[in-house]
């Protein structure tokens, strides 16, 4: 079943919900203390693990797109590793269109058989959290906006480790709009001052087929509905209407009959995420736009060479 994410978990101030729910966050922390004891394998070939400790809408596979394409600008031969989710067909299916992608079982199959292939890189997305594996290369995702949200451990909030996790981890990419404040840098460099920061802001690559003078009724299944909202008001699209559904939501043809439906009655076009699009069976597309996303990385100089270790 998908569900919602709880618009308490973005609270600052303590919540009463969040407060009620603190003792089954106690079983998602002993958990991570007893996946730190693993034993984990290393593999010869190069693993780049590009994850989140926040629940979605983080901007980890833009990331793990921008790491593949400055690899191959390097003659770096990569290859995508995703386990093998339904609900993450989408991501799959974005990822297979910029490169070869291995989705087996589990990650230690799929990283075996990108070394027995000769591939030299995997770009692991998602993972940080898999207790089998040890990556030469641990990058973690936030979205600026909602960092990590109020600070919680699932169910009580967004969290599925403690920010204090970061003190084992290389990179962190601070993704999204709106200002960076200080005050999450300082957070960050007070529990791992080695780490590497960098921030982005996500770009609307085929802006220009999209007749932007006209009227979007948006739709989008993704974990931060909101950023998609803001990009299109950043690039001053005209939304009539906004419908929000469950992240990795698999649009049947009923969802998508009610969509066209209510874009005719607000004599609007449709709009979605390129992740949203790949989600709709082909023969229901017809007369829905998509928007193809890719994030501008400042000081991109330090992140290849990093890369190129």
């Amino acid at each position: 079943m998908l569900l919602y994410k709880p618009k308490f978990w973005d609270y600052k101030k303590s919540n009463f919900l969040s407060s009620l729910l603190l003792p089954f966050s106690a079983i998602i922390s002993i958990s991570n203390w007893i996946n730190f004891l693993y034993y984990k394998k290393k593999f010869k070939i190069k693993t780049i693990c590009v994850g989140n400790i926040y629940v979605g809408g983080t901007g980890k596979t833009p990331i793990s797109i921008e790491i593949f394409n400055i690899l191959k600008k390097f003659k770096v031969k990569s290859v995508f590793v995703k386990k093998n989710y339904f609900k993450h067909k989408d991501e799959i299916r974005l990822l297979s269109k910029i490169g070869p992608i291995i989705n087996l079982s589990s990650r230690i199959k799929s990283i075996a058989y990108a070394e027995k292939k000769k591939f030299e890189s995997a770009i692991i997305d998602d993972g940080l959290q898999d207790k089998s594996l040890k990556y030469d290369l641990k990058i973690v995702c936030f979205d600026k906006k909602n960092f990590i949200g109020n600070g919680k451990l699932i169910p009580a909030g967004p969290l599925r480790e403690k920010i204090d996790s970061l003190k084992k981890y290389d990179i962190v990419f601070l993704n999204g709009f709106g200002k960076l404040e200080k005050k999450i840098l300082l957070e960050i460099k007070k529990i791992n001052n080695k780490i590497k920061i960098f921030e982005t802001i996500p770009m609307i690559i085929n802006k220009n087929k999209i007749r932007r003078k006209k009227k979007y009724l948006i739709f989008s299944g993704i974990g931060n509905p909101s950023s998609f909202k803001d990009l299109l008001y950043k690039e001053n699209f005209k939304i009539s209407k906004s419908i929000t559904f469950p992240d990795h939501y698999n649009f049947s043809s009923s969802d998508i009959s009610r969509i066209k439906d209510q874009a005719k009655l607000l004599k609007s076009k449709i709009l979605t995420t390129e992740k949203d699009y790949l989600r709709i069976e082909k023969e229901n597309r017809k007369g829905i736009n998509f928007i193809k996303i890719r994030f501008k990385i400042y000081n991109k100089k330090e992140l290849v060479k990093l890369l190129n270790k």
